[in-house]
């Protein structure tokens, strides 16, 4: 790839994606129930190997993944993303148990994991997280002694309360702030942890986890004691650029929707496409449709290429690509009209998708703050 445009070979790759996704893994999305983790779909991205793709995949591979995905089944690009987010500390952080307990299930689309990370008062300021790790001394989950027991509550937790296991982070106390925050792969089925669902909108489940004090050991850290906050950030400058390029295949599904509908639809003598206010709307729409994506892939090239300037240019793509894909969605259905609100139509769909992302994973606010700090350190 140039600066400028993706190889011959990569857009033929994410050619095959879009048309897989809307071919093979649209169907099984269709046949999930909303808010519920759709397993046959998950079973269907590891059968694909694109849930592999995940783990072994440079940053921009990954992007072009959920990019490609998100044109054509927004669910499917989510379940993947999901499964990244919530085992990713296990890759890079956990022990060669935990890796080979359930890496290789979540590879195959068997075992559902989370990203535990929000709280109800530590949402944007995940440093503020309260979830108390309290010293065992008779034991706990360890049985040499040493362990911990949680007590507190997660909430807006993608895939709780389905997932079979949860990447947690909680306060064991080493130091003020995000340096006294440690981080543990808790299983789903660990005494004295509970969760229910909440009604959210979302395709997906979003649920609150309570934590009754849950016994963790040494063996169940993903890293070291204190570091965990590390962990979690490690983990979402991964993602971020990731997660704009969500918000791209979104954008780029509705440009194309609107695109073919202003092209045929007769209106005042003419088509619309035809009418210069909107021949300007769509070409704005394009624009920076385009300017979003080629962040994306910037900042998935500086990941790659180990820059420091990661977290700066993450937060950049995260939040122009996020905004645009608002702004082209939201555009869209204006210049469709009524017929883009009808329940099952691909922009009604996206228009309750798009939302979400200039929330989670850092709202737009706090990508900006990044960006200022970054600038100005």
């Amino acid at each position: 790839m140039t600066g400028f445009a993706l190889g011959a070979e990569q857009e033929e790759w994410c050619g095959q994606l879009r048309a897989l996704a809307a071919d093979r893994l649209r169907p099984l999305a269709d046949k999930g129930e909303p808010g519920r983790v759709n397993r046959p779909l998950l079973a269907a991205l590891g059968e694909l190997g694109l849930l592999e793709r995940v783990f072994t995949s440079g940053a921009l591979e990954l992007c072009l993944l959920r990019e490609s995905l998100a044109y054509g089944c927004t669910e499917a690009e989510t379940a993947l993303a999901l499964q990244g987010l919530g085992a990713h500390p296990v890759l890079a952080s956990g022990t060669p148990e935990q890796r080979s307990r359930w890496l290789p299930e979540v590879r195959a689309g068997r075992a559902v994991a989370a990203f535990a990370l929000s709280e109800p008062g530590a949402g944007s300021d995940a440093a503020a997280l309260a979830l108390e790790a309290v010293r065992d001394t008779g034991g706990g989950a360890d049985r040499d002694g040493g362990g911990w027991r949680l007590s507190g509550e997660k909430c807006w937790i993608s895939n709780a309360p389905e997932a079979d296991f949860y990447t947690v982070f909680a306060r064991t106390g080493e130091g003020p702030a995000a340096k006294g925050v440690s981080a543990f792969l808790v299983p789903a089925d660990r005494p004295g942890l509970s969760g229910e669902p909440l009604d959210m909108l979302s395709p997906h489940p979003i649920g609150r986890l309570s934590f009754d004090g849950v016994p963790v050991g040494p063996q169940d850290l993903l890293g070291e004691p204190g570091r965990g906050f590390r962990v979690a950030m490690d983990t979402l400058n991964r993602f971020r650029p990731s997660v704009g390029a969500f918000a791209v295949g979104m954008a780029r599904a509705a440009l194309d929707a609107t695109l073919a509908y202003t092209a045929a639809r007769r209106a005042f003598g003419g088509v619309l496409g035809d009418l210069q206010a909107v021949g300007h709307r769509v070409a704005e729409m394009a624009t920076r449709t385009e300017a979003a994506r080629l962040l994306v892939y910037a900042a998935a090239g500086a990941y790659d290429a180990g820059s420091p300037d990661v977290p700066r240019r993450s937060a950049m793509a995260k939040l122009l690509a996020t905004e645009t894909a608002q702004y082209v969605v939201d555009h869209a259905v204006q210049l469709h009209g009524a017929v883009a609100l009808q329940r099952g139509h691909l922009l009604e769909h996206l228009y309750r998708e798009v939302r979400a992302p200039r929330i989670y994973e850092g709202a737009s606010e706090v990508q900006r703050t990044i960006i200022a700090k970054e600038l100005y350190r």
